[in-house]
């Protein structure tokens, strides 16, 4: 029989990988550039474009704040940069700004660069990912209606080539990437050496002038610097994603902190060059750009004008047109990096759940690795929260960019914060006066990015707060409370269930009393008869409940016509009901001795196809479910196969991984039904033989 699910399976994400073939997936130089950097070289196609919408807010007098705020964002980057390199060599084991603040600031501290991560990972993917669709929208304005399907639909396909693994996905994401740097870096270079010879491009914006906002019209003093650090704060977007690096090092290939770091050095320089370059030519081409349409004066219609991005007006001013083979080649690079630019959150989520469950602060699912050696529940779980929310915000940037990086400068400030403590301690005791000389310029690198990311968090707070960063500081809050609860949660469950005295723990139950269910004499009945005797318990009886007296009495009748040596308890049941009088049976043995150990054993079918289910009730299941929370109490299921079991046994590939997971070792499983309950005589179940 065809097994459907796990050709799908296979189809999607590729044969299993045995769990020696971990060294395999290690990253070279060359991948891991695009697995891990993608977010912030991609974020060169929209922070230019979120400085000059905040800018715009006053009309055109206040874009020569433009370079100023370009040169903050920049300076700000090369700091970042080169205080992650020191937390790649000091702490390579991949728990990057989490590692760093539990280490040095306390485990409180660290859930709270945890929470921050894990909300801002779900972010970048959700602005990424409606970024690039605005891009393609940009180029093909005839999709603008289905813009949140287009989204929700990458997450999905990112998801799906992130579950083949993580060496697979750097090979897909290789080529977009490097198409993406290279021809931005054309762009820039052609529009600037245009503009070099007196013939500078032109954005399609620059023609139209900008209406301001009532209440930014002439601002001074306190509201003018308000709305300059605002956008700054949005620009700052540029800088999500740079600690991803430092998270993945153990995905490197040996030496691994050096070539995270020589990784990390190179994104540095390419997006900064990106941005540089993007940043120029806006205010060369005099790309205007507002949040509202008809806020610009000159437009004809408004209400039907689509506005491009400022990748997009600078690809057709620089290439000659909308129409131009430069334009397309851009506009499609720059819409598969931003959509591919999610990848670095898929890498980076997975990666830090993985730690924090192996701190038991996350469920322990997220530890496991799927079939590819990916740690396939984190990216599930990436991807069904980032498509709630890009449905929930109708897919739009403006909107989502709010939420945005607030995560990101509090994980940045507490680990700078981490590693000047660390270098301290080091200092300490460090004797040799060349390695101490290191420490000490290690430690003001970090000092210096502590400081500039506290005061620009600060300014992010302040900013955007009520614009919608309270939600992100919400989700951050909630997220730290869970981590906290799940992990109190698996400290009293350890201490609970820790051995204290072997000999006390290992003492033999008085008695043991051993109760078959049943409803009819059949083939699984005696099996299961027979199973619970060669237990050879102290005591063993067959139960039944009779919901109708007549059959209690034919069953009775045949009981001894059959000469079945165990003897048989009826117990009567005037409301019909079945599970409630034989749970009461078996606490009342419990409660009369405490030290006695209850088995009941279960007659159950075992089933091949998927509509036999329908045909048998689930009372073994709702009888299993109570009796389990009854101590002292062992339940057994003892299967009988039915003819239709065999066409579902038969070999499938077994997949890494699937026994720990409890996959069925044969194509479409063999499926367990309840059969013989012990129910009731004549209507217990509807599977005592007759159905």
């Amino acid at each position: 029989m065809l097994n459907v699910t796990g050709l799908l399976k296979r189809l999607v994400i590729g044969r299993a990988k045995r769990s020696e073939e971990l060294g395999e997936t290690l990253l070279p130089k060359r991948l891991a550039l695009p697995i891990f950097a993608s977010d912030p070289l991609s974020s060169v196609a929209y922070a230019t474009q979120e400085i000059l919408l905040v800018l715009t807010l006053g009309g055109l007098a206040y874009l020569h704040f433009t370079p100023w705020i370009a040169v903050a964002v920049v300076s700000l980057m090369t700091v970042v940069v080169l205080s992650y390199r020191q937390v790649v060599h000091a702490y390579p084991s991949g728990g990057g700004s989490y590692e760093v603040a539990s280490t040095n600031l306390g485990p409180s501290a660290g859930l709270v660069v945890a929470s921050s991560l894990l909300v801002d990972y779900v972010m970048t993917v959700a602005v990424s990912v409606a970024s690039g669709v605005d891009n393609i929208i940009s180029a093909v304005p005839e999709l603008a209606d289905y813009r949140v399907l287009m989204a929700v639909g990458f997450v999905a396909l990112l998801a799906a080539i992130n579950l083949r693994g993580v060496r697979e996905s750097g090979r897909a994401f290789a080529t977009p990437t490097y198409l993406f740097i290279g021809g931005v870096l054309i762009m820039c270079g052609t529009g600037l050496i245009r503009y070099l010879v007196g013939d500078a491009p032109v954005a399609e914006s620059a023609r139209y002038g900008i209406e301001a906002e009532p209440g930014d019209v002439g601002l001074a003093g306190f509201a003018l610097l308000m709305l300059v650090l605002r956008a700054f704060s949005s620009g700052c977007t540029a800088l999500t994603g740079v600690e991803a690096i430092s998270n993945g090092v153990p995905a490197f290939r040996k030496p691994k902190s050096a070539n995270a770091a020589a990784t990390m050095l190179a994104m540095g320089a390419i997006a900064v060059t990106m941005f540089v370059g993007v940043t120029t030519l806006a205010i060369v081409a005099k790309v205007h750009m507002v949040e509202d349409p008809c806020r610009l004066t000159g437009l004809a219609d408004c209400g039907t004008h689509t506005q491009r991005t400022v990748i997009a007006q600078l690809a057709a001013s620089v290439f000659g047109g909308s129409d131009s083979f430069g334009f397309y080649f851009i506009q499609a690079a720059t819409a598969l990096i931003l959509i591919l630019a999610a990848n670095t959150a898929f890498n980076g989520f997975p990666m830090l759940a993985d730690i924090l469950a192996q701190h038991r602060y996350l469920p322990r699912q997220l530890h496991n690795r799927g079939d590819r050696l990916a740690f396939s529940n984190g990216i599930l779980a990436l991807a069904i929260v980032a498509g709630l929310l890009l449905w929930s915000y109708k897919a739009n940037v403006t909107d989502l960019i709010h939420l945005y990086i607030l995560g990101v400068f509090t994980s940045f400030t507490l680990s700078q914060s981490g590693m000047v403590r660390h270098w301290n301690r080091e200092l300490r005791t460090e004797t040799d006066s060349a390695v101490r000389r290191r420490y000490q310029v290690a430690r003001v690198v970090n000092g210096v990015g502590a400081c500039v990311t506290g005061l620009v968090l600060v300014i992010v707070l302040a900013t955007k707060f009520l614009q919608g960063a309270w939600l992100a500081v919400l989700a951050g809050i909630v997220l730290w409370v869970m981590m906290r609860g799940i992990r109190r949660h698996y400290d009293t469950v350890s201490a609970e269930l820790q051995v204290t005295d072997p000999r006390t723990e290992l003492t033999l139950p008085s008695r043991v009393l051993s109760i078959v269910l049943v409803s009819t004499i059949h083939k699984p009945t005696l099996r299961a008869l027979s199973y619970a005797r060669a237990f050879r318990p102290d005591q063993l009886e067959a139960l039944t409940v009779a919901v109708d007296r007549e059959s209690a009495a034919e069953l009775q009748r045949q009981w001894r016509a059959y000469d079945i040596e165990v003897p048989l308890k009826i117990i009567d049941s005037p409301y019909r009901e079945v599970t409630r009088p034989v749970v009461e049976y078996v606490r009342s043995i419990r409660r009369e001795s405490p030290r006695d150990v209850v088995g009941v054993f279960i007659p159950e079918y075992v089933v091949g196809h998927w509509w036999e289910h329908l045909l048998h009730n689930q009372s073994a299941l709702w009888l299993k479910t109570r009796l389990l929370f009854t101590p002292g109490v062992m339940v057994t299921s003892v299967p009988w196969q039915l003819a239709s079991s065999a066409r579902a046994d038969h070999p499938a590939a077994r997949a890494a991984g699937s026994v720990r997971k409890g996959e069925p070792g044969r194509a479409g499983g063999p499926a367990y039904e309840d059969v013989d309950t012990g129910a009731g005589t004549g209507t217990g179940t509807g599977s005592t033989g007759t159905s």
